[in-house]
């Protein structure tokens, strides 16, 4: 969760338990930060450390987002290892074009529960994960999909080459577009007005109302979903009403890399579990040491999922396995077998493999090729399809060493295909 007009979870609120004492910081609209340079104007999202707020720079009259770390001092801890990574990429980025995200200031704020340092970073749009969810789960474009690769690619490329540092944590929710779906949620192209000053009333108060009346008003939404499933169920209708299929066009595809919270240079780890469970290397599942191409994995897996709907990945616990053993057996299902040195090379590796390299509890796998995978479930055209996956494949190499790097992925012919493809059409 980082400066999105729209991170954080969707389900839920922060809750108002966590402001306490080393946990968030009240905020209402209004309150002024380092000596009155930003103003809230209104919340953007959340995470498990931090709230994020539109802000408003009366220094250079620009709106930003402002998050604010929870005050104890393993948050602080982790604040201040962030800022140093940002700090590192917006200064060897001066002119602001590596596709990652820009730190403009941090400071600390204290308050009531305690001193929180604070980072200032450009207000950008919605996530990667709210465009899949806005597109409805739908296979987007592939034009569209190598735009967003590009910008990805040059993040990744100078994150890896130009900085030592990995990432760590790459997924559609970590990627953010350079402008908001929704014309009306930024707050430029919807002409905003700033907020300068407190409104009238007892904000706070109100803020907490609200916070309770919004939990009890989704309880009650979930508790008429639950009965109206099984209204159906029992019933047996299975109509859906017909959802209108939404249009990408006109949305600028630009995107930057964000949230840095788990990053880390590649000379200093400091975790050997890394990576959202859906887009981990196996590498990282086996514990056998990892590098940059942990983050081309995550990067294979995103530009599937944009480009499908679907995640690459889903694995679940079974019967008589965990999630990890089902996760290696997908990959395997996908990619082919796993190299007899890969599969027992890690320090995990005997919690799921033999000696022999097959996995111990899942023995029947069922091989779908990716290619064949995109035409047979997806639809997409066989040339398309094939294209994809030589995109693709290469990057899903089991063997770590044998992932190209980004640099080498921008060089690839698909990533440049529609100019070729459009060259075609003037001289035909």
């Amino acid at each position: 969760m980082s400066c999105s007009s729209s991170s954080g979870s969707e389900e839920d609120d922060e809750g108002f338990d966590s402001y306490r004492k080393g946990g968030y910081h009240a905020v209402r609209i209004g309150d002024q930060f380092s000596g009155g340079r930003y103003i809230a104007q209104r919340k953007l999202g959340w995470g498990q450390f931090s709230t994020v707020w539109l802000a408003y720079d009366t220094h250079t009259s620009n709106y930003v987002a402002l998050k604010i770390q929870k005050s104890a001092q393993h948050f602080s801890q982790a604040a201040l290892h962030e800022i140093e990574l940002l700090q590192a990429a917006a200064d060897g980025d001066p002119a602001n074009t590596k596709c990652v995200v820009r730190l403009i200031d941090d400071f600390k704020h204290a308050g009531p529960n305690g001193q929180h340092l604070c980072m200032v970073l450009e207000f950008l749009g919605d996530s990667l994960l709210r465009l899949i969810k806005y597109n409805r789960y739908k296979a987007m474009e592939l034009n569209k999909v190598r735009e967003i690769c590009k910008c990805i690619l040059t993040g990744l490329d100078y994150l890896h080459r130009e900085l030592g540092m990995i990432h760590s944590d790459l997924k559609p929710e970590n990627i953010l577009l350079c402008s908001t779906i929704d014309a009306a949620k930024d707050p430029i192209r919807s002409g905003l007005t700033p907020i300068l000053e407190k409104p009238e009333g007892n904000q706070n108060g109100a803020a907490t109302m609200n916070l309770i009346e919004k939990k009890l008003k989704r309880r009650a939404r979930r508790a008429v979903a639950k009965i109206s499933g099984r209204r159906v169920s029992i019933v047996g209708l299975s109509e859906t009403p017909t959802k209108t299929v939404r249009s990408l066009d006109g949305i600028d595809m630009r995107c930057k890399v964000v949230d840095f919270g788990n990053a880390c240079w590649a000379d200093n780890k400091f975790a050997e579990e890394i990576q959202t469970r859906q887009y981990r290397a196996p590498e990282v599942i086996l514990q056998s040491g990892y590098s940059f191409s942990v983050d081309m994995w995550s990067f294979a897996c995103t530009a599937f999922e944009l480009a499908t709907g679907d995640m690459l990945f889903a694995p679940k616990d079974g019967n008589g396995y965990g999630e990890d053993e089902d996760h290696l057996a997908l990959m395997m299902e996908l990619l082919g077998k796993i190299p007899r040195k890969i599969a027992t090379g890690g320090a995990r590796s005997k919690d799921y493999f033999d000696r022999h390299g097959d996995l111990k509890r899942i023995r029947r796998l069922k091989y779908w090729p990716l290619d064949r995978l995109l035409t047979d479930k997806y639809k997409l055209p066989e040339a398309e399809a094939r294209e994809f996956a030589e995109f693709l494949c290469p990057i899903l190499a089991f063997e770590p060493e044998k992932r190209p790097t980004a640099q080498q992925c921008l060089q690839h012919p698909w990533l440049n295909l529609r100019a070729q493809n459009n060259e075609d059409q003037v001289e035909g």
